[in-house]
């Protein structure tokens, strides 16, 4: 059964940053691991606080992007950048909705004081 796994992470003193992108790395490679979609998020009220959200077909392919050599190295690498211990939660998604961007017409362009017109 698909489903999403949450996966809290809460950065030390000062390395907010690092594990941001590190957390944006590791997030891209679980396509490899058969994810259909990742998240990551940054809190707004704690710079420290992070939550990745990842989508897989399956457990199995959750476990081994987990236990693979790209997130132990990962985990290794970061060590000291994120508070342990780490434990992720296994969710069942029931329900989703999104917004889709309204399409960008080609040859038109924006004016703040006219809103969209085309140009010539």
């Amino acid at each position: 059964m698909a489903g999403v796994v949450h996966i809290p992470w809460y950065a030390t003193g000062f390395r907010a940053d690092v594990l941001e992108q590190a957390l944006e790395e590791i997030s891209r490679i679980s396509i490899r691991y058969g994810a259909t979609s990742y998240h990551v998020y940054r809190y707004r009220d704690d710079r420290y606080k992070f939550l990745q959200v990842v989508a897989f077909e399956n457990k199995l392919d959750f476990e081994r992007y987990w236990e693979g050599a790209d997130f132990v190295d990962f985990r290794v690498r970061q060590g000291g950048h994120f508070q342990v211990p780490v434990l992720y939660a296994w969710a069942d998604q029931t329900a989703h909705g999104e917004l889709a961007p309204e399409p960008v017409t080609p040859g038109s362009e924006y004016r703040p004081d006219e809103g969209y017109a085309d140009t010539i």
